[in-house]
């Protein structure tokens, strides 16, 4: 990451509310990775586990949160902050110059009867845009992305290349869907028959909030009959199945290849870490997190962290892994004495 031009490290400090200990007239002309850092870039120690590569790093300044700082303390330019990632997050956002964007439509853009924005809108080469398609000011579709009828986006979404919103879906204001991602498309519902799965109309909506993002090939599917909804603030990754009818609340953290499947409600603040499943018709609470690759087959209370599958209290899995673990060396005995007493 380059910055626009050369900062100080005191103008660093003073931009990220962070206190400087060494030289604050030290020029910085960017951020690079430990390993990859020069003298004149800002750097990032985020972990012991990469104490080796902080001690055999060129990097002029290191970013680090007063827990580690000791490690760090080694006669370099140190920017102290409480939390790492938000001040890369405001020296981004600060110091680094966005990509331009062309405002317009492109030539071979196409655009249904009725569409309509207000203010500036960039429309990218062979978008498509259906009928009674509404933008809000300064919406960015992407090239070959496609916006179907009587969708209806807030202000400053971006769609990016090749994303799909199906038809009549709402996204509210800053709403970015990744590229390749299909939101408000039919969900997965069929009833059986004697001639087979026959499909069930999928007859609600998919209403997306302020500022949620949704990660590149994710999916969020339309409601049979109530709405599906994602809550303001939630992050969704990259490869995400959220199936119809499912109710997602405000500030959650979903991450990649996480299913929830049909009619779940995911309360507000819920963190999902990657692989996680969700059973179908059931609440995790406010607060809760799931560990990676968790199986939910029932309701999580508000706070909790479960992991496993089934997935349940979180430290009662460590301790039981731990026992097992115990029992492994008994097991070559535990056998010579099944066959004894098989012989007796």
């Amino acid at each position: 990451m380059r910055f626009r031009a050369a900062v100080t490290a005191g103008q660093v400090a003073d931009l990220v509310g962070g206190e400087l200990v060494g030289r604050r007239d030290l020029r910085l002309a960017g951020v690079a990775p430990l390993d990859r850092a020069g003298p004149g870039d800002l750097s990032l120690y985020s972990s012991r586990r990469y104490l080796g590569a902080l001690r055999r790093t060129e990097a002029g300044a290191v970013l680090v949160t007063p827990d580690l700082q000791r490690d760090a303390d080694t006669g370099r330019t140190l920017l102290i902050v409480a939390d790492a990632g938000a001040a890369l997050s405001t020296l981004s956002e600060s110091l680094v110059p966005p990509p331009p964007t062309r405002w317009g439509i492109h030539p071979t853009a196409c655009l249904g009867s009725g569409c309509r924005w207000t203010g500036r809108i960039s429309i990218g080469a062979r978008a498509r845009l259906g009928g009674n398609v509404l933008l809000g000011t300064d919406c960015w579709i992407g090239p070959h992305a496609i916006v179907e009828d009587g969708a209806s986006l807030g202000d400053a979404c971006r769609i990016e290349a090749g994303a799909l919103v199906h038809r009549g879906t709402r996204l509210g204001d800053r709403v970015v869907v990744r590229t390749g991602a299909r939101v408000g498309g039919a969900g997965f519902g069929f009833t059986r028959t004697p001639n087979g799965p026959r499909r069930l109309a999928q007859l609600g909506n998919c209403i997306i909030e302020h500022d949620v993002e949704i990660g590149a090939n994710a999916t969020v599917d339309r409601g049979g009959l109530g709405d599906t909804i994602v809550g303001a603030g939630t992050k969704i990754d990259n490869l995400v199945q959220i199936a119809h009818n499912v109710r997602v609340g405000a500030r959650c953290i979903i991450m990649a290849q996480v299913g929830i499947a049909g009619s779940t409600t995911v309360e507000d603040d819920v963190m999902l870490a990657g692989q996680a499943g969700l059973a179908d018709h059931l609440t995790v609470g406010r607060g809760a997190r799931v560990a990676a690759q968790g199986g939910v087959i029932g309701d999580v209370a508000p706070g909790a962290t479960v992991s496993g599958y089934p997935a349940r209290d979180h430290r009662t899995v460590l301790r039981q892994v731990a026992a097992v673990r115990k029992l492994v060396p008994l097991v070559p005995s535990l056998e010579r004495m099944l066959e004894t007493h098989e012989r007796t």
